[in-house]
């Protein structure tokens, strides 16, 4: 381990970052001078030694962050969560190392195929609620949602089975990897939500992959057979698992869970933290230049 430490990118170019260390103050005794420049050198060497150890022994450590999803693609609350995390890392300064994957979760794996009732009865028959009742909540999430920006019409929408989806979006991550998989999932969910589109049907679920470059002969392939329908059912597993029962469900780096579609600050407080965690700072506990030669040679 130590031999791959020492061939880690951040050592073979700690010259590099050395370079980095300020060099004087114009107001500091040479003395100063040289006992601030050790320790900033000494903190710099331990931190990229640090990293690259933690590199090679804890992988989870030293690497970006990784954002694990459970959603399915008729929740509106998977996509107001969605558009929350995507505001948080719009803020964050290492957002190009957070990864995002989304898991398959089923709110109604009995749903038919081809969704011909309104979701509103459906609802209403499941949580014992008239519609009318139903109705004021959907306005309500409508409203809710057009803060995030969305435009639901979840009167409109058509109560349908989503294994299908899921499948697809397992194939997009094979691929074109997590950012093709996370093209096709916003796809999915805006034809359901903001327009009205049955994402059971199979036309609109061919139509939808298409229009993210997915290869036309492979999602004719899954949709006319059962591939990835294993692979959606090991993450209902795990999600079942973790205890999960309701989605959005995040999970950050296999440690920090966020069950439900928080506030944007929660998510930029996690990624605050994961990243905190993930890269931890070498703090210098002791040194100064009394028994040490600088690195500019003085003694």
């Amino acid at each position: 381990s130590w031999s791959r430490a020492s061939s880690h990118e951040g050592v073979r170019h700690i010259g590099e970052r050395l370079g980095g260390v300020p060099r004087s103050d114009p107001e500091a005794t040479p003395r100063e001078t040289l006992s601030r420049r050790f320790t900033a050198c000494v903190r710099t060497v331990a931190q990229t030694f640090t990293e690259a150890w933690n590199a090679v022994s804890h992988p989870s450590v030293g690497t970006g962050v990784r954002i694990e999803i459970w959603s399915d693609v008729v929740c509106p609350w998977c996509f107001v969560g969605k558009r929350r995390l995507e505001s948080a890392l719009a803020d964050f300064e290492h957002a190009e190392q957070v990864e995002v994957v989304y898991r398959s979760f089923q709110l109604d794996p009995s749903a038919p195929q081809h969704g011909h009732e309104l979701t509103t009865p459906v609802l209403a028959r499941k949580y014992g609620r008239t519609e009318a009742e139903m109705r004021q909540m959907q306005q309500q999430l409508t409203e809710l949602a057009a803060v995030e920006g969305l435009s639901f019409r979840l009167l409109e929408t058509v109560h349908t089975r989503t294994i299908d989806a899921h499948r697809l979006l397992h194939l997009a991550l094979a691929e074109g990897g997590t950012a093709l998989q996370g093209t096709l999932k916003e796809s999915l969910l805006s034809a359901y939500f903001e327009d009205a589109q049955d994402v059971g049907d199979h036309e609109v679920l061919r139509r939808e992959a298409l229009s993210v470059g997915l290869d036309p002969e492979r999602i004719d392939e899954v949709l006319e057979g059962d591939e990835y329908a294993d692979a959606v059912a090991e993450d209902i597993d795990a999600a079942m698992d973790r205890g999960v029962s309701g989605v959005p469900f995040f999970l950050v780096d296999q440690r920090y869970a966020v069950a439900g579609a928080q506030p944007t600050e929660v998510f930029s407080q996690l990624l605050r933290r994961a990243w905190a965690e993930a890269h931890p700072q070498v703090e210098v506990v002791a040194g100064d230049d009394s028994s040490v030669c600088g690195v500019d040679g003085t003694c």
